[in-house]
């Protein structure tokens, strides 16, 4: 039985009452809380932190689901745990933290390169700054009404939100995987197990995957992974490099 950690235990009590908190009070907490696109009214930069503490909790068919919340929560409990005994508070906080920002930066700054991009090419094509506007300011849901991919990536990227400790995990992940290389780890559903040096990797590839090749209903934040686990594995890196110099 893995013993839960005292800051984990923090970490987790708090995410539970974020979660609490927006089946209260649903779309207001996320307008406050979830981390939005940076050119939408809407962003704060408090979302650049409050954003880890989010899980979505609804499924496509609008009923009330707790899996997002699970299997992070889960995460943290299991290698959170592991990499705070390792580490101690003080640096363990430090890379959850830090991995959570690397994920967000990664994340808003491909969307926002991605979406200057097409605002770009449409400007070239001959629309103008007002007729672009108004398809991704309108408040028609997800876009309804603009079958064209294009109006429908500009208004997506718009509008929608990030929540999650995915990115702040994959960099608490990362740092289990170099302080405890050849531990074994796998999938739910698969009864097979690989050493953490490989396995994470194979993971991070697959995210890199699916971030470069979108699929549609995939509302996954791939590159948020791919942050996290960037700057956990720098975190880390120093943190082993200078172990032996005290904390306070």
């Amino acid at each position: 039985m893995i013993k839960l950690t005292e800051t984990v235990k923090h970490l987790i009590i708090i995410n539970v009452l974020f979660f609490v908190a927006t089946l209260v009070f649903k779309e207001q907490i996320y307008d406050l809380l979830a981390m939005h696109f940076v050119k939408n009214p809407t962003f704060k930069p408090w979302q650049i932190i409050t954003h880890m503490f989010m899980h979505s909790n609804f499924d496509g068919n609008g009923n009330i689901s707790i899996m997002h919340i699970l299997f992070n929560m889960l995460g943290l409990w299991m290698f959170g745990s592991a990499v705070e005994q390792m580490l101690g508070r003080n640096k363990f906080l430090l890379l959850y933290f830090g991995a959570g920002l690397g994920a967000v930066l990664l994340h808003s700054g491909i969307e926002y390169y991605k979406f200057n991009s097409i605002i770009n090419d449409l400007l070239g094509s001959g629309m103008s700054s007002s007729e672009i506007r108004d398809i991704y300011n309108t408040t028609l849901p997800h876009g309804k009404g603009y079958t064209n991919e294009v109006f429908q990536s500009i208004y997506m990227t718009y509008k929608t939100s990030m929540v999650g400790a995915s990115g702040a995990l994959y960099g608490i992940l990362v740092a289990f995987g170099v302080l405890q290389p050849k531990a074994k780890m796998g999938l739910m559903f698969l009864p097979i197990m690989i050493e953490a040096r490989i396995f994470i990797p194979l993971m991070l590839l697959a995210d890199m995957f699916f971030g470069i090749f979108s699929i549609k209903g995939d509302n996954i934040a791939h590159f948020a992974h791919i942050g996290g686990a960037i700057v956990g594995f720098i975190l880390i890196m120093y943190l082993k490099k200078n172990q032996f110099k005290r904390w306070h």
